[in-house]
């Protein structure tokens, strides 16, 4: 069975992103290039040609459902369409609900930034001094101590070498932590 075969079954011959019937083609979700049922999509004409360039704000209402969908590949776009239209409120309210296995999220996050930005849960760039909300508990290794959802780090730092860490100060502590589990204020 050819893989374009086995993402129409897998799909049910409709669109992935949002549900249409006709003109399906795979999808190959960046970074990736290969044509493989883990990395791609079968999307419809309408969704790839706005796939990298959302221009019909209304038509990405959609991803109301597809984002709940099992596959890797379709939360990964959906995750990027929602925060490449995350000014919209209706789109930011849906990235608040989205949640990401950690796997999915940083294959999320690469195919949004080539040039290695620093980037919240929700894709949004941090800066250096910036303020930002834990988003879950973390525990911090080497330590009792536990870092709550909710708690505020002001004032963050940046690490020059892996744009996946930021610092700050977590009761009175200066500690690393991922930028995939805190949201900027």
């Amino acid at each position: 069975m050819s893989t374009e075969t086995t993402l129409l079954n897998r799909c049910g011959s409709k669109c992935e992103l949002c549900a249409a019937e006709t003109s399906l083609s795979p999808f190959v979700v960046p970074p990736h290039s290969n044509l493989t049922v883990d990395h791609a999509i079968m999307v419809c004409d309408k969704c790839m040609s706005e796939i990298e360039d959302p221009q019909d704000v209304n038509h990405w209402r959609c991803l109301n459902d597809s984002m709940w969908s099992q596959e890797q590949p379709v939360q990964v776009t959906a995750w990027r369409q929602l925060t490449r239209l995350s000014a919209e409120t209706w789109a930011q309210d849906l990235l608040d609900m989205m949640y990401l296995e950690e796997e999915t999220m940083n294959w999320a996050m690469k195919g949004m930034s080539a040039d290695d930005k620093h980037l919240d849960f929700n894709g949004v760039e941090l800066k250096k001094g910036d303020d930002v909300t834990i988003i879950k508990d973390l525990p911090v290794k080497g330590s009792s101590m536990v870092v709550k959802q909710g708690t505020v780090v002001r004032s963050i730092g940046l690490a020059k070498d892996d744009p996946d860490l930021f610092s700050g100060k977590v009761d009175g502590q200066s500690i690393w932590l991922r930028c995939e589990f805190c949201r900027k204020k």
